[in-house]
């Protein structure tokens, strides 16, 4: 059972009127860049909380969740309503495999987020172990709408600094955006688009493929690389794709 450790929002950065990045001061345990913990706000007698990835790295002062507002949801209108100063509760057990010590041995490493699924991804790319380990790491961010393509100066500052080794590929699957591509990740994966386009193979050789974001997402690419031979990675079993799932 998570203890609840109390905390106090920084910063509440608005990204847009549904998207939204939480930074809080608290002192926290130590953790592994692409976990999660509960966010939560007191609720009577108990805590209203569900898990969110955190986007800050272990060196990072302050934590850091992205999330979107349900506006019929009973927390996140809370946690979007937040201001500098409010309280905020976070569990002090970090959760999740979506890690880089959790993968394989492999050349290429492909990252697919949807939506706030970008979170996990941003920590791990900002961390040093990741451009230690492959050769080529490929991030995929699939959003409907191009205002929905948040941390864009973090993005661009990361292909400065690690220049040929790392491939961005943003999606936008709703309206036509300069630069992204536009459909489907399962689509642009069956029909052989995004490797042309990164000019690398999804394969059990050399990849291993990480998700975070919707259920649909997820099923779909899951599926299309089984059909490929690929099969989910599990510490008992080694595997080429490792998910993400807490909603």
């Amino acid at each position: 059972m998570a203890n609840w450790l109390n905390g106090k929002v920084v910063e509440n950065r608005r990204h847009n009127d549904y998207l939204t990045a939480l930074v809080i001061d608290v002192p926290f345990t130590p953790f592994e860049a692409g976990q999660f913990v509960r966010v939560g706000v007191a609720d009577g007698d108990g805590v209203l909380a569900r898990p969110y990835s955190l986007v800050n790295t272990p060196d990072e002062p302050y934590l850091e969740v992205y999330f979107n507002i349900v506006e019929e949801g009973p927390l996140s209108p809370k946690l979007f309503a937040l201001e500098s100063g409010d309280d905020v509760l976070v569990s002090d057990n970090p959760s999740g495999f979506l890690t880089v010590s959790e993968i394989p041995d492999c050349k290429h490493l492909w990252m697919i987020a949807t939506g706030t699924g970008i979170g996990p991804f941003l920590a791990i790319l900002k961390s040093d172990r990741a451009w230690q380990r492959f050769e080529k790491i490929v991030l995929c961010y699939s959003v409907s709408l191009a205002g929905e393509l948040a941390y864009q100066d973090l993005i661009q500052q990361l292909l400065a600094r690690h220049g040929e080794q790392f491939v961005y590929v943003p999606i936008v699957t709703r309206e036509a955006h300069a630069g992204a591509l536009g459909a489907r990740v399962t689509t642009l994966m069956a029909d052989g688009t995004l490797e042309k386009h990164t000019g690398l193979m999804i394969n059990g050789d050399d990849s291993h493929v990480m998700m975070c974001g919707s259920s649909d997402m997820i099923r779909d690419v899951s599926e299309e690389l089984v059909s490929r031979g690929m099969q989910k990675h599990r510490r008992r079993e080694p595997g080429h794709y490792t998910t993400e799932k807490y909603h």
